[in-house]
């Protein structure tokens, strides 16, 4: 709260909020790409967790048929 109350005097409160609200939209968009994505190499074994949504490609679809 105290990051509002410091910017309130240079930005309009709801500007700041966009950009937090922003910024974990795209650490989390971020974070599931990247889960959902090839492991990197001596991650190929590694299990994802369980909140991480599976998400097919095209490409999978594809193989899989």
């Amino acid at each position: 709260m105290n990051l509002l109350l410091a910017t309130a005097g240079q930005f309009p409160t709801y500007f700041v909020i966009v950009y937090v609200v922003g910024f974990v939209a795209a650490v989390t968009i971020g974070s599931i790409a990247w889960y959902n994505s090839k492991r990197p190499a001596g991650w190929e074994n590694a299990e994802k967790p369980d909140y991480i949504p599976n998400v097919e490609s095209d490409n999978q679809t594809d193989n899989q048929s």
